[in-house]
């Protein structure tokens, strides 16, 4: 990059001489100027670096996503039992106290067994 930014300083004029105590800086400062300007000019068009992940931080972002997967599937089991139990409530005499609600309570329990025995023989098969 610094022998094309010198070619072109010869060419429009600019004398390319370094400095003996700094060799990484011009001795004309007009010189220096320039050459700090074509540096910037050269990183300004490039795309900013994305930082790298740790491995750690790999991990602990997959971890969050599985974290919401579940959330969402464990709100959507939330949502279906809410609305199950209060169908179930819609359902029973409200008449009845304790005992509408004791029954609505073994009812729910019965259907989650038969659901669960279900599904267990369908994993046998």
């Amino acid at each position: 990059m610094r022998t094309a930014f010198e070619a072109w300083a010869q060419r429009d004029g600019h004398i390319v001489r370094r400095r003996e105590d700094k060799p990484e800086e011009y001795l004309i400062f007009e010189t220096q100027r320039r050459w700090v300007i074509w540096q910037a000019a050269l990183t300004h068009g490039k795309p900013a670096a994305k930082p790298r992940m740790t491995a750690a931080q790999k991990a602990a972002k997959a971890e969050a996503e599985r974290a919401a997967q579940m959330s969402l599937e464990e709100a959507a089991v939330r949502n279906k039992v809410l609305n199950e139990v209060l169908d179930a409530f819609n359902g029973a005499d409200g008449a009845a106290g304790m005992e509408g609600i004791l029954k609505v309570i073994q009812g729910l329990k019965l259907k989650q067994k038969s659901l669960a025995d279900e599904t267990s023989e369908q994993s046998k098969a």
